[in-house]
Parts: C-alpha cells; structure tokens; sequence
C-alpha cells in the first residue's frame, strides 16, 4: 500500500475515533446535565407538596397549591406521595408504587433520593412535621429531555458523518503534503545515474527532515562520485602500471627473436625480461593483498597477539629487507598488565600494513632515524611512526589513500603507491584508524590508533 494511502486511512480512523469519543462525552455530559436538572425541578416539587401537607390554614395551603399548578413549569403526568414514617426502617406503603426496595433505603438513610425506571424519575425526600417524619415522593416524565437527547444525538450523528467525510479529503490533502517532498526527492533521483553523477537534489528552503533527507543523499551522492573517480583511476592507474612491464617483455622478447645474437646480448634481454616480470609480479601481488582486505573493510579476525612483539618481529623482517636501515623501537611507559597489549588479530595483515608504514618513512627518510613507539591509554593501543623525510606537500595528503596515487616528491622513489592504501583498510578493519601529520622536508608523523572494546 502506498504511504499516501496510509497516512489517509491513518488520519481518517483517527478522526473517526476522536469524533466517536467526542459524540459520546457530549452525550454523557447532556444527560447528566438535563438529568441533574430534571431532579431540581422535582425536589422543588417535593418542598412546596411538603409545605401544603404541613399546613393546616386551608388558605395558606391552597396558596401553595396555586403555587405548584401555575408558578412551576408543569410536568408530564407528574404525581406525589406523602407516606408517613412509622419507624427507622418502617413506613406506610402505597400500592401504586412499585418502587424497589433499595429506593426506601437509601432515602431513609440519607433523607433524600432518586431512581429513574422506564423514563419516569422518582424523588423522594424525608421531612419532619412536628416530630413525625414523612416521605415526599414526586414523580414525572421527563420527555423533554428525552427529546432534547434524541435531537442532539441526530445533530452528533449528522456532524460525525459530515466531519468523517470532511476529515477523508483533509487526509488525502494531508498525505499530498507529506508526500510530495518525498516524491519529488524520488523523481530526481532516478534522474540521476553513473553518467550523471554530478549531479545534486535541490536543497529545501525549511530546515527539516526533508531537508536532512536530501542533505544525506547529496552527500551519499558525493560519496558515490568520489568512488567512480577512484575507481576510474584505479583501473586507469593499474591498466598503465600492468601494461609498462608487459610491454617491455614483449619488446625485449621480439628484438632477441628478430634474428640470431651474441649470448651476451641473450642475457642482458633476459636480466631486463627478468626486473620487468619482478615488477610484475611484485605489483600483481600487492592488487591480491589489497582485494583481500575486501572494499567493506570486513575480514575475520583470527588472532590475538602482542602489538610490541608484533612491532619487533615487523623490525627483524626489515632488518632482513633493509639491513641498513635505522629503525628504533621505544616502549613508553607500559602496563603491568600484559593483558593490555593484547589485540585481536589477522596477524600477517597487521604485520603487512605495520611494515608497509615503517618501510615507507625508511624509504622516503633516505634511510634516515625512524622512530617507532608504543603507547598505551585508556582503551587504546597507539603506535606512532615518525622520520625526519622528504614529507608530504598539503595538497597531496587528501589522496594519499587513493591506489596508485603519487604525489611529485615520492614518484623519485620506487614504488606502486598502494602500500598506504592497503595498510589503511587493514587498520580499519582491526577496528583502527589512522592519521598522518607532515611537513615538506621536515618529515612525517603517522599515529595508529586501535581501540579497545
């Protein structure tokens, strides 16, 4: 079902409710009023009846009789009743009441009260007359009131059904302007495709959840854009990276098979045949490591090791690398707690990313002091890498992490340019991240962070 639907059935059985409750508060509260009302009137009655019993001057009591039959709006079929009480729970009855019992009840015990039955309402009330105590029944119809409620109960109903119907094209009006923000968001993202990826949705004039909501897809949109242009560039990159060696094989190869040659000639062909399948073979790896750490940063987690342990076996790999570099591991300040070193681990990945790091600050350091040190605080395990290098220019640093990206002081020095990005989806798929501080020709400050659950 379409949310337009939805948000009008919605409204429209909320306002049916609403109305329902209200029509029944209105008639509850009627009755009680015309009821409350009704029973004034009677108890009225019951005093002036009272004070025509009392009397015993025949002018005084035909006074009060005048009174009751043209001072007081008449009522239907109205009667009274003077019983005479003969006890606390006795009295005389009359046959033509056939009240029940609990009526004489409560009456006596709390000297007046009150019963409806078949619409005739009956009062009573208890009067004292020189000792002797009576109760004064009066009884009437109430029709007007009956015919009060059944008019105002057709008024209710004819004004639900009205406001029903008026609350059914409120609703589709409603849901039109909810929706259509939403629509028109759909109508110009489908607009928009991998051919157009630049271009934006409109933003709203109102700060609202529309607005948030196209503000999220223009950035899930710049996103997307950055994406495809390092993805372009990526097989761009990797297409000329690949096709360099190959083409250099092939040529070697179709140069010493044009015609016979001196062996010296076969063999300086098969050195440059052999660096240039190195190179390829070494680039070919590198793509393999890099797709292994998967575009969602996602990879099992089979480890738990020593990050200084991990640090000293990445310096006796390099040493074996490198033998000359000047790699100084320093430990700061570590915990007695050897549990807090502890990380968990796809150990060869984090020895992979830990070693592409510190190879990078020898190599662009010209072999240069790079220290490497390990902290710990709370919740964290923090490994900072630093030398004293060739840096990093500002404009280079947003894309540092882009494959095969190289910026005009590194391209001097050998390399692919995806040893960083490699080293920085591992690093995050361990739950790190990392940051990289650099001046031109002042050195380089990269500081891995792994934090700890």
């Amino acid at each position: 079902m379409q949310i337009r639907k939805r948000i009008t059935i919605t409204y429209v059985t909320l306002s049916v409710l609403s109305t329902l409750l209200l029509c029944l508060a209105v008639l509850v509260l009627f009755r009680q009023n015309n009821r409350y009302y009704f029973i004034k009137r009677l108890q009225d009655r019951a005093k002036i009846v009272a004070s025509i019993h009392y009397q015993n001057d025949p002018k005084k009591a035909e006074y009060y009789r005048k009174l009751k039959s043209e001072g007081l709006e008449e009522l239907i079929d109205e009667k009274d009743f003077v019983l005479k009480v003969n006890g606390e729970n006795s009295f005389e009855l009359n046959t033509e009441l056939e009240l029940p019992v609990e009526f004489y009840t409560d009456v006596l015990r709390n000297q007046s009260g009150w019963v409806e039955d078949n619409h005739r309402y009956y009062y009573g009330q208890i009067f004292d007359e020189s000792g002797q105590k009576y109760i004064v029944i009066i009884t009437a119809k109430d029709r007007r009131g009956d015919l009060s409620t059944l008019y105002i109960i057709r008024i209710l109903f004819i004004g639900g059904v009205a406001f029903i119907i008026l609350a059914y094209f409120l609703g589709r009006f409603l849901a039109r302007r909810v929706v259509h923000p939403v629509s028109q968001i759909t109508r110009e993202v489908k607009r928009i495709s991998a051919s157009n990826l630049h271009n934006r949705l409109p933003q709203p004039e109102n700060q609202d959840e529309m607005s948030d909501l196209t503000l999220t897809f223009n950035d899930m949109l710049d996103r997307l854009e950055t994406s495809f242009e390092i993805q372009a560039n990526f097989i761009n990159n990797a297409s000329h990276e690949l096709k360099t060696p190959i083409a250099t094989i092939v040529a070697e190869a179709e140069i010493m098979l044009s015609k016979t040659r001196e062996p010296e000639a076969y063999q300086e062909a098969l050195t440059v045949i052999y660096h240039q399948a190195t190179r390829l073979g070494n680039l070919t790896e590198s793509l393999l490591k890099l797709t292994q750490t998967g575009y969602d940063g996602q990879k099992q987690v089979k480890d738990v090791a020593r990050l200084d342990e991990l640090l000293f076996d990445v310096k006796a790999e390099l040493d074996k690398l490198l033998p000359d570099n000047r790699i100084i591991v320093r430990l700061e300040d570590l915990p007695d707690d050897e549990a807090q070193l502890l990380l968990p681990c796809n150990r060869p990945l984090i020895e992979l990313a830990l070693s592409n790091i510190i190879s990078n600050g020898v190599k662009y350091s010209n072999n240069e002091t790079v220290f490497v040190t390990l902290s710990v605080q709370e919740n964290q395990l923090m490994v900072t890498i630093s030398d004293i290098g060739i840096g990093i220019p500002p404009e280079d640093i947003p894309h540092l992490y882009e494959p095969f990206f190289r910026g005009k002081e590194a391209s001097r020095y050998n390399g692919y340019g995806l040893g960083l990005p490699l080293a920085m989806k591992i690093i995050r798929m361990h739950n790190g991240e990392i940051k990289i501080q650099s001046q031109p020709e002042q050195g380089t400050i990269v500081t891995i962070v792994f934090r700890k659950d």
